[in-house]
């Protein structure tokens, strides 16, 4: 502990012998657990250890934002099997240190003054008190299971011991839940909240001096007994087969091998001494570290969300924009949902519609979902009469006055869309940025309907839009980059995600999913079961069956945008390739058979709308095939149908990031998170032979097409890619 050493830990004590070590890591912005912080830490505990006849008590603060980011990512992505060992040993070595902390003759707290997440908060578990300032924006938890990963260090162990198996498992390690202070609190996860930043240290070292004797966690105390028993307690041994099943369930059948390896670490681990729990904790996270699962979700989940969080796809040069004053143009559910989520940011919103009725009953919207928020204790009355006093109904255009933002959504006609937008035009500000909710629509054809062009773009809202995260920005061929730029600020002031994508039929999202509903019904029409079809989407990863999502799509909608996607094929004189799943709509629409608003289409619904089982007549329009293809061939005839088309879109300059590819799959359209997203699936896809990148994808893709059509035949630029060691650009 050199003053000229540079340290990630200092030591600091106090006249009443209360060492304060502060987590300050001089070379990144952040703290993390690389080799400075597991050096500088080991030395710390070392002279704790040294000085400990002059000790009192220590206090584990930190000088950054957040109270310690966790593990180092970057070292993890590149892992390789060869690696294990060391993964294995520097996975003990952190826990060694932390262990020692933790076993120390003095009390030891934790002072949170900002984000514990993962590691961090693994520290924080191995004091004997957690102290946080009770900020609602400061988040505490172990989130690794999002990342493919498991909180490898000693989080699995402790949480089990601190809450028991069942609490353990179900509130905090499988859903990688992120508490806030005061729920975090009311767990029992921390102990103790304070008001400011500037009473954490004293409230800590406060405690020292009232608890001198405290120095041993619950579950190095004798008489220690586990929260619910251990396996071997009666009767959570009658209830523990039942874990797997309902992990299963939760997960619809899909392989989450991070799911999976919390759950065998946890009971394994709750059977034996801490330390031994400790090892298989390290043993089940180096298996997941080396191998491509965590990669890929590591890569979508942390690196692409943190890069369009932080502006990565915004234009450079442009002053941030805060739209104040909003016009929502249609009050129906799209328009609903977006009043509500830009009332909720703070903006005064105008919601107009043709009908008073209409307009009330959309600002009434927001009154249901404020209403179940405080049901749920989420909100307040005073909160709701605030936020509703923001949003006024009207048919009047002239309400508009003053705003510096339009979204409009209305039904998907380009003329009604060109005349709402003409008549508020005369009243809304001069550089008021100008949106379209679409999400098939060309944004440069509806731009045509404007005077202001280049202040015109796409809003694709997913619904509902007061869940959806996704918001998908289409920049038109005359939108500028200010706009551009506005539109990137607006997403992120509603508290969404924005990708940017470039205008063409369908965008991207919307485009990439149709191939995957296509190829579903394409696999009914050649007679795989329906059933097989339904579980093979969900354990492909995919968050609804393919026949039940394309009922809720509406097959009429479908038959709608097939025929003006021929259109304008035609126009352009190139023909449109007909897929065979378009077949299975025509067949299911001269049935009578249109989706679940019209109370019958792959499934039955009863008179309330709610659905039923599988339409038992599918069969004899589509009689199940003697020979049955493989599952696996069911799952990757999905997953392939969109990855390849994304290959494409980034090929005709569709979509340009590699980053928003992967989070619009996935928080869009509902592509398998475990593969890190469209475009990381391929770039990580991991072939039967072990090998693993674009090659070995452009080789299962020319298997699929040899057996199932030339749909599946890679395009010329894709192979090069993968040839030449290519990818796409990040």
């Amino acid at each position: 502990m050199s003053t000229t050493t540079q340290t990630a830990v200092h030591y600091e004590r106090d006249a009443d012998g209360i060492v304060t070590l502060t987590l300050d890591d001089p070379t990144a912005s952040a703290n993390t657990m690389n080799e400075l912080y597991i050096s500088s830490m080991a030395d710390a505990v070392d002279r704790l250890y040294a000085e400990v006849d002059d000790v009192t008590g220590v206090v584990v603060a930190s000088a950054k934002k957040t109270f310690f980011a966790g593990g180092n990512l970057k070292s993890m992505v590149h892992a390789t099997k060869e690696d294990a060992a060391s993964v294995f040993s520097l996975a003990e070595s952190v826990k060694a240190g932390l262990r020692r902390l933790e076993t120390f003759p003095r009390p030891v707290v934790a002072a949170i003054n900002g984000a514990a997440l993962g590691g961090g908060f693994e520290i924080a578990l191995a004091t004997n008190h957690r102290i946080v300032v009770d900020d609602s924006s400061v988040k505490l938890g172990l989130p690794e299971s999002s990342l493919g990963l498991l909180p490898g260090g000693g989080g699995v162990t402790r949480i089990v011991r601190l809450l028991g198996i069942q609490s353990g498992l179900m509130d905090v390690l499988l859903q990688g839940t992120q508490f806030n202070p005061s729920t975090a609190k009311e767990k029992g996860l921390v102990d103790e909240l304070v008001a400011t930043r500037e009473d954490l240290v004293p409230a800590a070292k406060a405690w020292i001096k009232a608890n001198p004797e405290a120095s041993k966690n619950p579950w190095d105390a004798p008489g220690y007994k586990m929260p619910g028993g251990t396996p071997k307690s009666p009767a959570l041994a009658g209830f523990l087969p039942a874990f797997p099943a309902l992990l299963r369930k939760q997960t619809k059948g899909a392989l989450y091998p991070a799911a999976r390896a919390i759950l065998s670490a946890a009971v394994e681990g709750a059977q034996v001494d801490f330390d031994t729990a400790s090892r298989i904790e390290s043993r089940y996270l180096t298996n997941l570290i080396v191998n491509q699962g965590s990669k890929n979700m590591i890569q979508a989940f942390f690196f692409d969300l943190q890069a369009i969080n932080s502006g990565s796809l915004r234009p450079d040069g442009f002053e941030p924009f805060k739209a104040t004053k909003v016009g929502v143009l249609g009050a129906g559910m799209m328009g609903a949902g977006i009043a509500y989520s830009c009332a909720r940011a703070g903006m005064e919103v105008v919601l107009k519609d043709v009908e008073q009725a209409s307009a009330d009953k959309g600002k009434a919207y927001s009154e249901t979902l404020l209403d179940k928020a405080i049901s749920r204790g989420k909100s307040t009355e005073d909160k709701k009469t605030e936020l509703l006093g923001r949003i006024t109904a009207t048919t009047d255009p002239a309400a508009l006055a003053g705003c510096d933002l339009v979204i409009e959504a209305v039904f998907e006609d380009p003329s009604l869309k060109h005349k709402v937008f003409a008549e508020i035009a005369p009243y809304v500000n001069a550089d008021a940025l100008l949106c379209s909710n679409t999400s098939t629509l060309p944004i440069t054809e509806l731009a045509e309907g404007v005077d202001r062009p280049a202040d015109f773009i796409g809003l694709h809202f997913f619904s509902p839009v007061d869940k959806m995260p996704l918001v998908e920005i289409i920049r038109g061929k005359a939108t500028s980059d200010a706009a551009l730029a506005k539109a990137y600020d607006v997403v992120q002031q509603i508290r969404k995600t924005p990708i940017v994508v470039n205008d063409s039929r369908g965008f991207y999202t919307s485009r990439v999913i149709g191939f995957m509903v296509n190829e579903g019904m394409a696999m009914l029409a050649e007679g795989v079961q329906p059933w097989t079809i339904e579980r093979a989407t969900t354990q492909a990863g995919y968050p609804a069956p393919v026949l039940q999502l394309s009922d809720e799509l509406n097959l009429e909608l479908m038959a709608k945008i097939a025929k003006a996607t021929r259109e304008a094929a035609e126009r352009e004189g190139s023909p449109a390739p007909e897929h065979p799943g378009t077949a299975v709509v025509d067949t299911m629409l001269e049935a009578g058979r249109a989706g679940r608003l019209r109370g019958a289409g792959f499934y039955d619904y009863d008179e309330a709308g709610k659905r039923q089982s599988i339409w038992s007549g599918l069969g004899e329009l589509f009689p199940v095939a003697e020979q049955q293809i493989p599952l696996q061939d069911v799952k990757d005839r999905m997953l392939f149908a969109e990855a390849l088309e994304t290959a494409k879109c980034f090929e005709e300059g569709v979509i340009e990031s590699a980053a928003a590819a992967n989070i619009g799959s996935i928080m869009g359209i509902g592509f398998p998170p475990m593969t890190g997203g469209a475009a990381q699936f391929m770039t990580g896809y991991e072939g039967a032979d072990g090998e693993i990148g674009l090659k070995a994808f452009v080789k299962r893709a020319d298997e699929l097409a040899a057996t199932y059509g030339d749909r599946f035949r890679p395009t010329a630029h894709l192979r090069e890619l993968a040839e030449t060691g290519g990818s796409f650009p990040a």
